[in-house]
């Protein structure tokens, strides 16, 4: 979905932005952290064991019924939604086997979940109105080539009462900070595509769609956004600073408080959102 190609990537796709990744040692946690490592089996069974997903479960509907993995790129919350019990449509528009369509065709195929994979942007998808009872996005929202008509399609595609989740968004605090960002971003340096956008960006895009906004998540409000970090270690690290004995000295309101704190350019945060009954 990206389009914001700036400051000059050497690599033309993400396939092979990754694969630079892999083959640079001094890259690999990250690699493991992004679940950009194969075999991708077991990159997305790691990626449902970790406190990202468990963090993200209790925002979902808790009836499974249809789901849609918007912007899915490897398949892996395609692959923990299904597994969760959720019949899943993988919308993912780069044909790529290592991080694109094809390889989630291949991991629906060797675990047998219910994953159905169509090859799409998220500004026109191809379903009707009110299919889904769930539209999940992992990383999606800021390579939106148009934000706006995005968050229209998933508002529209979303039964009434279905939830919508963007998870680990970047935003940045001022138009001017976007480059800062851009060039810190190991993955945009090799290839271009990754974007930003202000947090009222993300906000008036998804109420505009027609969607009730129930949580905005701060970079330290959940695991969500800190993973592989996670606000346990969080605690720790500051109850250490303060000479604390226990880490459970430290409240969560202070944490939550230095999440809305933070200015870093593509710090991430999170949307939950509800499409209203009477829509």
């Amino acid at each position: 979905m990206n389009s914001h190609k700036q400051n000059v990537p050497e690599l033309s796709s993400w396939e092979e932005a990754v694969l630079r990744l892999r083959h640079q040692p001094d890259q690999w946690a990250l690699v493991r952290a992004c679940f950009y490592d194969d075999p991708l089996v077991e990159a997305a069974q790691r990626y449902h064991a970790s406190t990202e997903w468990r963090a993200v479960c209790p925002y979902l509907p808790k009836e499974q019924g249809q789901a849609l993995d918007l912007g899915a790129g490897r398949g892996i919350a395609s692959y923990a939604l299904a597994r969760d019990g959720w019949r899943v449509t993988a919308v993912e528009p780069d044909p790529s086997a290592v991080v694109g369509a094809e390889a989630i065709r291949k991991l629906a195929k060797e675990t047998g979940l219910p994953i159905e994979v169509v090859a799409q942007y998220g500004e026109a998808l191809p379903f009707p109105d009110h299919c889904f009872d769930l539209v999940h996005c992992r990383a999606v929202l800021h390579h939106a080539r148009n934000l706006s008509a995005l968050c229209r399609e998933v508002s529209r595609v979303l039964k009434p009462g279905g939830i919508s989740i963007a998870t680990r968004e970047h935003v940045i605090s001022r138009k001017a900070d976007l480059p800062a960002f851009l060039e810190s971003h190991p993955l945009h340096r090799l290839y271009g595509g990754e974007h930003a956008y202000l947090l009222s960006e993300y906000q008036a895009a998804i109420q505009a769609a027609g969607l009730k906004m129930t949580h905005v998540l701060n970079p330290y409000a959940s695991d969500i956004n800190l993973f592989p970090d996670s606000r346990a270690e969080l605690k720790r690290r500051i109850a250490d600073r303060l000479y604390l004995p226990w880490a459970t000295l430290v409240p969560g309101f202070m944490i939550d408080w230095l999440g809305k704190r933070l200015d870093q350019p593509g710090r991430h945060f999170s949307f939950v959102a509800e499409k209203p009954l009477d829509a």
